[in-house]
């Protein structure tokens, strides 16, 4: 293992260090990235901002780095904020009315931005447009203020929670962010691993991408645990250090966590495999709904560990498998 060692400020702004830059360092989502490119290259010839962008999917695939990555390649200036911190409309007109012409603003969560918020919203991506209600009652009027040209570029796991009428104003397109393959997360290690200062053995390299949920942000930080751990009982960077890093972590040889094991564990000891409705699930884990959602299902789903039915969730027999577990009857031909 390199004994290099990073500056503090590296070190503190680690995750931000191992943010792509430009296009080329991104790895992964093609179709997205050849979508924005065309968008940014039409209306820079045309000398407007780029339209307004959303981007949506799981946790960790790299919205936030493509917006970042938007406003690199415009050479604007970006204001980033979230749906929770523009708690009132004074919050969003400050934000909009303090933006210089063809700047970027990114929202992050957006699906919680409230719907009073939203309307205003409306007005200011499509017409430029900033209307403003003074007073209350019969006395109330509005004050409409004209915005400069501006690209809204947004993020959200929950697309389902944006309303129809907001998701019609992302003019510029709707983008999905797709999960990762092995080769592609092991590719973005490579580069992880000189930016932090550590020689990886490809073997390891590719355990760590094998673990890693399909998802960029948990590949980095597999790494930096694993450089942790081989770091303090001075082991070489190689599988084994990795199996064993992993391990005290609690990250199986599927990527499971602890708390998707015992997801899985539940399902089969209590419910017979269901099928399970997902608040039962979430009163047996102690756990909240959205969590499950957001966090286990969808790896377990990707994995085929678990199925959703009309009256539940139920496993699957890889997932008795991966247990350890006979499964029923009912699901043993399945494995036939």
């Amino acid at each position: 293992m390199s004994s290099k060692k990073k500056p503090p400020e590296l070190a503190s702004f680690l995750d931000t260090e191992l943010r792509p830059s430009v296009w080329q360092e991104y790895i992964g989502q093609e179709s997205v990235k050849n979508n924005l490119k065309i968008l940014i290259q039409a209306a820079t010839e045309r000398g407007t901002p780029p339209e307004h962008v959303l981007f949506y999917g799981p946790p960790g695939l790299g919205k936030t780095t493509l917006a970042h990555l938007v406003a690199r390649e415009t050479g604007k200036a970006m204001k980033i904020t979230s749906g929770p911190a523009i708690e009132r409309v004074g919050d969003l007109a400050s934000i909009l009315t303090n933006l210089s012409p063809g700047d970027i603003i990114f929202i992050d969560e957006i699906h919680r931005l409230n719907k009073t918020i939203e309307e205003v919203l409306y007005p200011a991506m499509e017409s430029g447009v900033l209307d403003i209600i003074i007073g209350k009652g019969p006395s109330a009027r509005t004050l409409q203020l004209e915005l400069p040209p501006f690209t809204l570029l947004a993020a959200t796991t929950r697309v389902a929670m944006i309303s129809s009428p907001l998701r019609s104003r992302f003019s510029g397109g709707v983008f999905r962010l797709e999960f990762y393959n092995e080769k592609e997360l092991a590719e973005i290690l490579r580069r992880s691993a000189k930016i932090i200062g550590v020689d990886i053995e490809n073997d390891a390299e590719k355990e760590i991408a094998r673990r890693s949920r399909f998802t960029p942000r948990i590949a980095n930080y597999l790494l930096k645990r694993a450089r942790d751990f081989a770091q303090v009982e001075g082991k070489k960077f190689n599988t084994e250090t990795v199996d064993r890093a992993l391990k005290l972590l609690g990250i199986d040889e599927k990527g499971l966590s602890p708390s998707d094991r015992k997801l899985l564990e539940i399902m089969a000891d209590k419910f017979g495999g269901g099928p399970v409705g997902l608040s039962t699930l979430a009163a047996a884990l102690s756990e909240e709904e959205a969590t499950i959602e957001e966090f286990n299902e969808p790896y377990l789903l990707q994995l085929g560990f678990i199925e959703r039915s009309p009256r539940g969730r139920v496993l699957t027999p890889h997932a008795y498998t991966h247990l350890g577990k006979k499964p029923p009857a009912n699901l043993q031909k399945k494995l036939l």
